[in-house]
């Protein structure tokens, strides 16, 4: 009983390109491995850069303190202006039908 040569054709070029793609993911995996465990040469460039981030957000929270403080002071004097323009005018009895 011979076995026809596409029976043996197949599955011979589907597991020659399984084991290719399995071998580049494979060492794929050891190149991204080894730069997480190698040492950090730009340490310091990075610990430059967190600190000017962290001056920016400082910064940041600075001008949005001082923006939320002249939004309070002009809602203060809306409603001091609302409440003086209130008591000016003479208050309607407002019967509403239930």
């Amino acid at each position: 009983m011979a076995i026809p040569p596409e029976l043996i054709g197949i599955p011979l070029v589907f597991s020659i390109t399984a084991t290719v793609a399995i071998v580049k993911m494979w060492l794929t995996h050891k190149e991204k491995m080894a730069g997480l465990s190698a040492p950090r040469d730009n340490a310091s460039l990075l610990d430059a850069r967190l600190e000017r981030v962290e001056q920016t957000v400082e910064s940041i929270a600075i001008e949005m303190e001082r923006v939320s403080e002249g939004q309070r002071f002009v809602t203060k004097l809306l409603s001091e202006r609302a409440r003086e323009s209130s008591a000016a005018l003479p208050r309607e009895r407002v019967i509403t039908p239930h």
